[in-house]
């Protein structure tokens, strides 16, 4: 191999680097702005979501500060209930996430016991 088939070979790969780089980013400035589109105001949000079938869904969305069971289907939407805040199990908003290493760690440990 002649240096100049190394170079084309370093210019490709720097240019593949660049283009999935720039992908990753794309992809969650897109995502971001998404996430701040949808919750322009604070009233409405989903705070879970449970698929029961193909195309029906259960969800628990917060309406100001009251708490509503709905079923979604491709048609129609319909309210089950108001459920009570204290029957919920709320994600903590101040958690952390786990990130991918102290998982991979946990799981690790526990196959060693």
């Amino acid at each position: 191999m002649t240096g100049s088939t190394y170079l084309q070979f370093i210019s490709v790969l720097i240019i593949f680097i660049l283009v999935l780089a720039l992908s990753y980013f794309v992809t969650k400035w897109i995502a971001d702005y998404q996430k701040g589109a949808g919750s322009a105001g604070k009233n409405i949000s989903v705070i879970e979501t449970c698929r029961i079938s193909q195309t029906k869904y259960i969800q628990i969305i917060r309406i100001g500060s009251r708490y509503t069971a709905i079923a979604v289907s491709k048609d129609q939407v319909t309210s089950l209930g108001d459920v009570a805040e204290e029957d919920l199990i709320l994600k903590d908003e101040t958690q952390e996430n786990i990130s991918f290493k102290e998982m991979l760690e946990k799981i690790k440990g526990e196959k060693k016991s």
